[in-house]
Order: C-alpha cells, then sequence, then structure tokens
C-alpha cells in the first residue's frame, strides 16, 4: 500500500472517530435532556393559587423528567419582575415561568413593562383555565346577579369594588362587568388578593373579583357569597353557581389561563420534552383533581394553543383599557 493511500485510509478513521466523539455528544445532550435541575419561576409570592398550582405542577414533572423541578418565586410590579428576569435568561430550557393572562397579557397590554410578551418568550405548554369568582358581602341584598344589578342601578358610584391591583384580571373584569351592565361602581384597588378578601368580609368594599379557589372558600365558610362565575360555563368545582351570562349578562366572559413559557428561541426538541410532560403530568387523576379543586379546567395542549390565548388577551384587554380610558397608577 502506497504512503498516499495509507495517509487517505487514516484520514477516514480519524474523520469516523471525530464524527462519533464530536458530533455525537452534543446530540447526546440534547436527547438526554434535563441533565440538571429546572427552576420553575412564578411571578407572585408564596401562598396564592399561582404558586400552589406551580408546586403541583413541579412536584409531577420533576417525576416524569428525572430532575427536580425548583419553584422559584419573584413577585413584584404585577409579574413583571419575574417575567423580564426569565425573559433575559438562557434559552437552554431550565429556566421556565408559571406565566397566567395576568402577568403575561394584562400587564403588557395596558402597562410599561421591560420585555415583550409575544417575541421574548417561547410557549412550552398549557396548563388550563379558570374563571374568577365573583363575590358580595354578606349584607349586599339579593341572591344573584340581577338583585345586585338593581342594587347598583339604585346607588350609581356609590357601591365600593375591590380588585387585588390596579390593572390586574380582577380590576379589568369589574370593568369589564360594569360597562357590560351600564352601571357604575368606585373601584378600590388592594396591593393582593388577601388585603381585599379581608376588606370585602369586613363591609368596607361590596363587590369583588377574585380567583375562584380563594372565593370559593371565602364562601364555603360563610363570611361572603359566590354569587357567580365568570367562565362561558360552569365550573366542576362548584356546578351549583351559574355564570354571570347565565344570569342575564350574554357574552359576559373573563377566565384567566395558567401556562408555561420560556425565553425565546429555545430548542424544539427541548420544547417538545417540557410539553409532553406537562401533558402527561394533566394526565395523571391527582393533578387533575387538585386542579379542579382550586377550581382549574386542566387543557392539555401543543404550545401553539398557549401562544394563541396569549394573542388573544393581549389584544382583548388592550382594546378594554382604552374603551374604559383605564391607566396605570
Amino acid at each position: 500500500m502506497s504512503i498516499k493511500s495509507l495517509m487517505h485510509q487514516l484520514v477516514r478513521i480519524v474523520a469516523v472517530m471525530f464524527l462519533m466523539l464530536g458530533i455525537h455528544t452534543p446530540l447526546s445532550a440534547q436527547t438526554s435532556y434535563p441533565t440538571k435541575p429546572l427552576r420553575l419561576v412564578v411571578p407572585f409570592p408564596p401562598g396564592g393559587s399561582a404558586d400552589i398550582l406551580a408546586r403541583v405542577m413541579a412536584q409531577k414533572l420533576g417525576d416524569i423528567l428525572g430532575q427536580s423541578v425548583l419553584v422559584d418565586n419573584k413577585g413584584g410590579a404585577s409579574g413583571a419582575i419575574a417575567t423580564d428576569f426569565v425573559a433575559k435568561s438562557a434559552a437552554d430550557g431550565y429556566t421556565l415561568i408559571l406565566a397566567t393572562a395576568s402577568t403575561q397579557a394584562i400587564n403588557p397590554a395596558v402597562s410599561k413593562v421591560p420585555f415583550d410578551p409575544l417575541n421574548d418568550f417561547t410557549p412550552v405548554g398549557m396548563i388550563g383555565t379558570s374563571p374568577l369568582g365573583l363575590v358580595v358581602n354578606s349584607a349586599v341584598p339579593g341572591v344573584g346577579v340581577q338583585d345586585l344589578l338593581v342594587w347598583l342601578r339604585a346607588n350609581p358610584g356609590k357601591i365600593n369594588l375591590a380588585s387585588f391591583g390596579n390593572m390586574t384580571v380582577s380590576h379589568l373584569a369589574g370593568e369589564l362587568f360594569m360597562a357590560s351592565t351600564n352601571t357604575r361602581m368606585l373601584h378600590v384597588p388592594y396591593k393582593g388578593g388577601p388585603a381585599a378578601m379581608t376588606d370585602l368580609v369586613a363591609g368596607r368594599v361590596s363587590v369583588y373579583f377574585d380567583a375562584l379557589t380563594n372565593a370559593i372558600q371565602t364562601s364555603k365558610a360563610g363570611r361572603a357569597r359566590l354569587i357567580a362565575v365568570t367562565g362561558p360555563q360552569r365550573n366542576a368545582a362548584v356546578p351549583n353557581v351559574p355564570t354571570v351570562a347565565e344570569q342575564g349578562v350574554p357574552g359576559f366572559e373573563v377566565s384567566t389561563w395558567y401556562g408555561i413559557l420560556g425565553p425565546a428561541k429555545m430548542p424544539a426538541d427541548v420544547v417538545g420534552k417540557l410539553n409532553a410532560a406537562i401533558n402527561k403530568s394533566l394526565s395523571e387523576s391527582e393533578v387533575r383533581e387538585k386542579l379542579t379543586v382550586m377550581g382549574v379546567d386542566s387543557a392539555a395542549a401543543g404550545p401553539e394553543v398557549l401562544g394563541n390565548a396569549l394573542r388573544r388577551d393581549l389584544a382583548k384587554w388592550a382594546k378594554l383599557a382604552k374603551d374604559a380610558n383605564i391607566k396605570p397608577d
């Protein structure tokens, strides 16, 4: 064999070795994802409905993925602090956010935020949707929405409407309700749901659109009355409570959603693996039961469903804020 032929053969052998060692290594790293713990950022302090939901999902996702999923609470600025943190994180699938319609669609639709709610994120998977609960103080006359409307129209601008923050879904649900029923209440924003509910129970405010799980707990304790849910249909957690639309306000609907997003430009195979894990989690009866108790209808789906919900809500709430001349603090 000539020296030239021998050299060609050695080159081929070395090339095959590099192919096996060099090219296969990153492919293995991708297909073996995850190789370390994940961080699921929650844009609220511990204890709220989003935090509870995140911890349910984190435990199950950790079991499925074979790595711990650590919940990291970063409250403040109506969720903008946490959302901006994730937007600027590495797009490797190890930093994700438990996004809500309020933090990802409403806040950016009506306020200036340091991130682009569409282009700075990769939709990973939808977890579910939930209506709000329309709760009234026990002293409010009547039993349902129509009785409430009679009372509001007899006292225009005199009844206090609580929300768990200016420009939150709680606030905008109240604005939509007033616009849909030609009524007017005095909006009283609070820094969080617990403070708003405390004042509702005490009678300092009379009407409140709250997260359904909180509304259910307070109503069951007999401290306030849950008179309606805001979704398109009744909720499995409280099947005997009619919707606002059922009670004479046709077309009224406010639903919040929960989903998981990551930074923009995440690898497609990582998104696929995470989405499959989310959907598998939602197929577990244990997870579905916990979500139902919270008033959340689980909704396993592809990433595009979450992306569509985000685009739809950005447009919806921006229009309402403009029409109602609602401005941030």
